[in-house]
């Protein structure tokens, strides 16, 4: 993409777009967390006003650097796509808040009995009475009584405490007891993210899941011998509370990681099972459940039904990229095999990440662009995809569902109608304004064929208007110049 200049008032009006406000208008799902807003694609990020944080990764910042890592965008790309387009219109600007100070920690207050609570997990989520006899015993889990902000209403939650290892209280997560429709869920303010919801048991091994809720589902569905393990519940998909544990309890060398079965529960394994590495811990085993998570499986068991598991987009199509390569080898010739295996497997990874049929119509979506290059495994330039080959593609093919094309690249389903020349970067604009009078941007190649960038046709069209402006300037100075310099009677030159 050529260098965008953007104004620093355009600057700051992208940095201030109210995340809230454009991640919905992205069609992105957010559920409450505190004062925050937390993803439901990515439960370790959370967003407030014009600000971001990822809680796993440990890093944050404003509207630009949001939309770049969360989209993958280049910076123009970014402030482009929160401006709504250069011309467009601006998303509502978050309000200027002046930050509070962190709220002390404190549970809400407690109600008499467990009546509703008990009701709740025992017939709506089915949780064995054992277990949560055991967890209730220890203070672990009680029930709320909280008044409304106008004192006229009391609400009751059922409450799941994390102490520290004095058996001092620094966490809490409630879970409303509604029986119907979507009840509200969400970590106390001030809580200590470390001291989650936790059982300490005797043995080696320590059972990490996302949810209360998942934890004691677990235990309901294997409760042979559970209370001599250690469990902890990390309420999103960080890992502090898991490092936490571990540091707490010498004793805990295995990890089992039973986080959701879905795409983001996926890749916040294999994310803490590097976090566990890198902290010296070598038996990481990850533990599915059949349905989307264990208290899904537990609805199965009793059966309800249950929300199917999600599985990865990459791992769907492993089998067959490795098929592939398989067929592949069978074609190298062992003199060549040095040179020749390791560039089939890096086209096969571009293959996994922005080779789809799929994958394309995103990348479009998501730049602005109506027709993207396509590159080979080294970089050289091989031609240009456009909006109009996808749907002479779906129309070639009857597609219905996009999710029938993600097992394709791009060359095997959607070949280009007609070539695109690209240029070199010492071409003359004469050259290149003929070039691009034919299509919407011109590639851009060293002189070893290699993919460099584009120009647009929006930046000829601006760059030749620019020029004819400052050459009519000029030419409006010259008779004044020679007036001075020049005699009437000589004439002008």
């Amino acid at each position: 993409m050529p260098y965008i200049h953007f104004t620093e008032d355009q600057k700051l009006r992208a940095n201030s777009v109210d995340l809230v406000e454009f991640l919905r208008r992205q069609g992105e799902k957010l559920i409450s967390s505190g004062q925050d807003k937390r993803l439901t694609s990515d439960h370790s990020i959370t967003v407030h006003g014009n600000e971001w944080y990822d809680h796993a990764a440990e890093r944050g910042g404003h509207a630009i650097s949001f939309v770049q890592n969360f989209y993958g965008l280049t910076y123009p790309e970014a402030v482009t796509r929160l401006l709504n387009g250069e011309q467009g219109e601006v998303y509502v600007p978050a309000e200027k808040k002046e930050k509070e100070p962190p709220k002390e920690f404190a549970l809400p207050p407690s109600n008499q009995t467990m009546r509703r609570v008990y009701a709740y997990l025992l017939q709506q989520r089915h949780i064995s009475r054992e277990v949560l006899s055991a967890f209730a015993q220890k203070g672990l889990i009680y029930e709320s009584r909280e008044l409304s902000i106008d004192q006229t209403k009391v609400y009751h939650n059922a409450v799941f405490v994390g102490f520290d290892e004095r058996g001092v209280a620094r966490h809490a997560h409630k879970r409303g007891l509604y029986t119907q429709g979507k009840s509200y869920r969400g970590n106390i303010e001030g809580s200590d993210t470390r001291c989650s919801f936790h059982w300490v048991g005797t043995s080696d091994r320590l059972y990490v899941f996302e949810a209360p809720i998942d934890l004691l589902a677990f235990l309901t569905l294997y409760p042979d011998g559970w209370q001599q393990h250690s469990y902890v519940a990390l309420c999103g998909t960080a890992g502090h509370a898991m490092l936490w544990m571990l540091e707490k309890n010498p004793n805990l060398r295995k990890a089992i990681l039973c986080l959701d079965h879905d795409a983001a529960g996926i890749e916040a394994v294999g994310r803490l099972s590097e976090v566990l590495r890198e902290h010296g811990y070598s038996q990481i085993a990850p533990l599915q459940s059949e349905y989307k998570d264990w208290d899904e499986d537990l609805k199965a068991r009793h059966g309800l039904e249950a929300q199917p598991a999600e599985e990865h987009p990459q791992f769907a199509v492993a089998g067959l990229v490795c098929r592939r390569i398989g067929a592949r080898c069978k074609e190298v010739q062992p003199d060549r095999a040095a040179y020749q295996i390791p560039g089939l497997l890096l086209q096969y990874r571009n293959d996994l990440h922005w080779g789809r049929f799929d994958q394309a119509m995103e990348r479009m979506e998501n730049s602005g662009y109506t027709a993207l290059p396509i590159l080979d495994a080294e970089g050289h330039y091989k031609g240009v995809i456009t909006e109009g080959d996808l749907l002479w593609a779906f129309k070639r093919l009857c597609v219905m569902d996009i999710r029938q094309t993600e097992e394709h690249s791009i060359t095997e389903i959607a070949a280009p109608r007609r070539a695109v020349q690209p240029v070199r970067a010492d071409t003359r604009v004469e050259d290149l304004i003929a070039v691009a009078a034919d299509q919407n941007f011109v590639p851009v190649v060293d002189d070893r064929g290699m993919f460099i960038g584009i120009v647009r046709r929006q930046a000829i069209i601006r760059y030749c208007y620019d020029r004819s402006r400052a050459a009519a300037a000029e030419q409006r100075r010259k008779p004044e110049k020679q007036e001075k310099r020049v005699p009437v009677s000589a004439g002008v030159q």
